[in-house]
């Protein structure tokens, strides 16, 4: 951390961590203390800090970002350290690299959008098909939006029920709520479970 961050960059007023047990040692929380720096961790719904992302992101890809992001493979201390034949051949290979990288950013889109495609059809392969009718009682998804102020994580995922007050077609309902008041917007059937008294 000295190295790496402050002897680099000064003294930073927050440090954003993964939840690693190096950075969760109660020592390194007196070092950032003794320096007046805040420490705070990234949470499972913010994964940007996890090195886990890079390496998922590399296997749907089949890139890694550093080579998406500079159109060539990063170099690795050895490689300075001890001349490799990349390094030998100089520029040539580098240059035909990125020449191809608008090829590589475009295959690596495609390979993501594929795996999205196919996951999204082994997900909606296993969905049961909910079918509504006028008039049936229904709870409502309400953890799709943003949370609830003060809320947090234990709050419940339903809420309900709502009267179904048009059939739309395609898995779509209006709702309204049970004092007769419409429900502004549409839902789908798999954000509505039916609500059994």
């Amino acid at each position: 951390m000295w190295r790496q961050v402050i002897a680099r960059f000064g003294i930073p007023e927050v440090v954003i961590l993964d939840k690693e047990t190096q950075f969760a040692d109660k020592k390194f929380g007196e070092f950032l203390a003794g320096l007046s720096i805040k420490q705070k961790f990234s949470s499972v719904e913010h994964p940007q800090t996890n090195g886990q992302v890079e390496a998922a992101n590399k296997s749907s890809t089949g890139e890694t970002p550093f080579q998406l992001t500079y159109g060539v493979d990063a170099i690795i201390p050895v490689e300075i350290g001890e001349l490799s034949p990349r390094l030998l051949l100089g520029g040539v290979e580098e240059a035909v690299e990125k020449d191809l990288v608008d090829e590589a950013r475009e295959m690596a889109h495609l390979s993501e959008m594929a795996l999205k495609q196919r996951m999204a059809l082994r997900y909606n392969a296993k969905v049961l098909k909910r079918e509504c009718e006028r008039d049936d009682l229904v709870l409502r998804r309400n953890d799709i939006g943003l949370p609830t102020l003060g809320e947090g994580k234990l709050a419940a995922n339903w809420e309900g029920p709502y009267r179904v007050k048009e059939v739309l077609g395609n898995g779509a309902y209006k709702l309204e709520r049970l004092d007769g008041k419409e429900v502004l917007r549409t839902w789908n059937a798999g954000n509505l479970r039916r609500f059994y008294s």
